[in-house]
């Protein structure tokens, strides 16, 4: 009886002090500094979806990927088997309309004739973001733009 109250003891003992050694490293321990995320540009950068090759932050580029040129928007996708090539038509700076002109994949819901309303509403250095609205469902989609390559 003795030994279990002796063992009891000691257990307790053991365990305040892992407590008090876990409190002590916590105050001690340097404050974790979290990295600076630059601003977002001021104003927006809006001519910066005006020309270029365009990746989804989250896809691959053999899922998909886009090009703009001479206000003609092509998206790619299945490896570039298939596009959406839509016409740019701006309303301002940084809103523009996209009517869609020929696609490739009959399964997709995407028709020809169909107008995306898109808002550019905000950028940071080769990202942008994008609220676009297609039959009252809306969608927030950033891209981010390819590094030209100089020749």
């Amino acid at each position: 009886m003795n030994f279990l109250k002796v063992f009891s003891v000691a257990v307790l003992f053991l365990g305040v002090s892992n407590i008090n050694a876990q409190k002590k490293d916590t105050k001690t321990a340097a404050p974790k500094e979290t990295p600076k995320q630059k601003p977002v540009d001021n104003p927006t950068k809006c001519a910066n979806i005006k020309e270029g090759t365009f990746l989804r932050t989250n896809y691959p580029k053999n899922l998909w990927y886009m090009t703009v040129k001479d206000n003609v928007q092509t998206e790619f996708y299945n490896d570039g088997k298939d596009h959406i090539k839509s016409s740019m038509v701006f309303v301002d700076d940084c809103n523009y309309k996209l009517i869609v002109l020929e696609k490739t994949e009959k399964d997709n819901p995407i028709a020809i004739g169909d107008v995306f309303s898109n808002k550019i509403v905000a950028t940071q250095d080769n990202y942008i973001k994008i609220q676009s609205e297609l039959k009252g469902e809306n969608y927030d989609i950033i891209l981010m733009k390819a590094k030209e390559v100089k020749k």
